[in-house]
């Protein structure tokens, strides 16, 4: 099973170029035809949070929603899903950002949380401490 990128991501959702955005339809169809999913690393998340908030201005609630389209695609496996999951809870509710957030789902899910940490603004998360200075 291929591993998408971020630029992939951003193609499909954003349809930015058009011969690009054909592609991925055709590359989601064939994935759909053979029964097989397409992989998207947590790093790769992160990095289309990032993408698609500085580059493209989208906006929590927009970014949001094109994660959840994401989750919602039949082609698509994502690492720790159940992670992406608690982060995109945690993000949604609170003020720390998307990778503070993605970081204490992953934690959590693991198993090793609380993350510990020295950000004052993460710490409000579930599953994140505040390390004492």
């Amino acid at each position: 099973m291929p591993s998408l990128d971020t630029n992939v991501l951003v193609r499909w959702l954003l349809d930015d170029d058009p011969v690009q955005a054909e592609r991925v339809r055709e590359l989601f169809e064939a994935s759909r035809a053979n029964q097989a999913r397409l992989f998207v690393p947590c790093t790769v998340t992160l990095e289309l949070e990032w993408v698609l908030r500085s580059r493209y201005e989208l906006d929590k609630e927009s970014v949001l929603l094109a994660l959840n389209a994401l989750l919602e695609t039949q082609e698509i496996d994502f690492q720790d899903e159940a992670a992406l999951e608690r982060a995109m809870h945690l993000y949604r509710l609170g003020s720390a950002d998307f990778a503070d957030s993605l970081h204490a789902g992953v934690s959590s899910t693991a198993e090793r949380a609380p993350l510990l940490t020295f950000d004052a603004k993460a710490a409000r998360l579930a599953d994140v401490e505040l390390l004492g200075t």
